[in-house]
């Protein structure tokens, strides 16, 4: 398990959902499950799912914003996708993982108002932008929370592997220092 400014990533990015299967738009989502101590997050627990595309767009935010920080890479876009390929989503999750991974390790990267609301709530990237901006209805913090309190992240898929997550993470927790 990865404990990096008191922040907890073991395996987070999981669960990858095929949507519009099938379909020429398809695409496939991962659910992005975080439990932290850490005060640089509002929300100490959430769930939401995210997919490639809005990776690449949080990437390119945090490129412009931390300077000449580095930011982790991406795995590869599959211009071939089919819809059906485990072996590549699975290439593709474990490329995710350590994005944030590494991410999370960076106290630039991780002062962005932009990766909070990408992984504290299910805001679209437009709504992102627009609560960074300070043209969203409430605060970021306000809409982290907002986000929190209402279960969003609980509700939006099956609750009982929400709930064995957080199991699984208390019982790996006994090994922290």
């Amino acid at each position: 398990m990865l404990e990096t400014h008191g922040i907890n990533l073991p395996e987070s990015l999981y669960n990858p959902r095929i949507q519009n299967e099938g379909s020429w738009n398809s695409y496939v989502d991962y659910k992005i499950f975080l439990h932290t101590n850490s005060k640089a997050f509002t929300a100490k627990t959430s769930c939401v799912r995210r997919r490639y595309r809005e990776f690449v767009w949080l990437k390119k935010q945090l490129q412009k914003n931390a300077g000449l920080v580095p930011v982790p890479e991406l795995p590869g876009k599959s211009t071939f996708f089919t819809g059906n390929n485990d072996e590549f989503i699975e290439k593709r999750r474990q490329g995710l993982q350590q994005f944030l991974e590494k991410t999370v390790q960076n106290v630039v990267l991780l002062s962005d108002s932009q990766l909070h609301l990408f992984l504290q709530s299910q805001l679209s990237v437009p709504e992102i932008e627009a609560y960074v901006q300070g043209r969203g209805p409430m605060s970021v913090t306000d809409a982290i929370l907002h986000y929190a309190r209402s279960n969003c992240g609980w509700i939006q898929e099956d609750s009982h592997s929400a709930l064995l997550a957080v199991h699984d993470f208390d019982s790996s927790s006994h090994d922290l220092p």
